[in-house]
C-alpha cells in the first residue's frame, strides 16, 4: 500500500437521504444516526485524499473516537436531501479533530453540528504518532 506524501483536502461534502430505517414512527432522522452519517463524511474526506481506512488498519494505525459532541438544532427527515460538511481541523501527534456541518440542500438550513476528536492507537490499543503523512500540506 502506498500513502500520499501529504493530506492536501481538508474539507469535503457528502450528500446524505435519510433512509426510513433512520427515523422514528414521524419521519424525524433518530439521534443515534448523526454519529453514523459523521463517520461517513470522515470515510469520504480520507478516500478524496488517497487514503483508506482498510490500508492504515493493515499499516498499524487505528483511529478511536475519543470524544463526540453533537448540537442538534432542527429535526432532519426523511428522505430530504443533506449535505454533511466535513472539516479537518486539527491534527496533532495523537489526535485529529474534525467538525461537521449538516445543512437542509433545499434551504441551506443548518440542522446539526459536531466536533469529534480521534485518538490514533497501535493494534493492541497503546496510544501511538500519527502517521506524517496525514498533517496537512
Amino acid at each position: 500500500m502506498e500513502f500520499p506524501e501529504r493530506i492536501t483536502i481538508k474539507s469535503y461534502t457528502i450528500t446524505v437521504v435519510p433512509r426510513y430505517s433512520e427515523t422514528d414512527q414521524g419521519g424525524m432522522v433518530h439521534h443515534s444516526v448523526y454519529p453514523t452519517w459523521f463517520e461517513m463524511g470522515r470515510t469520504e474526506l480520507l478516500r478524496v485524499n488517497k487514503v483508506a481506512y482498510k490500508d492504515l488498519e493493515a499499516a498499524g494505525f487505528f483511529f478511536v473516537v475519543a470524544e463526540l459532541h453533537i448540537k442538534y438544532r432542527r429535526p432532519a427527515k426523511y428522505d430530504e436531501q443533506l449535505l454533511l460538511e466535513t472539516d479537518c481541523t486539527l491534527v496533532t501527534a495523537g489526535r485529529i479533530e474534525h467538525a461537521y456541518k449538516l445543512i437542509r440542500k433545499e434551504d441551506g438550513m443548518l440542522l446539526a453540528e459536531g466536533i469529534s476528536t480521534l485518538a490514533c492507537v497501535s493494534r493492541d490499543g497503546n496510544v501511538r504518532r500519527i502517521p506524517e503523512f496525514m498533517y496537512p500540506a
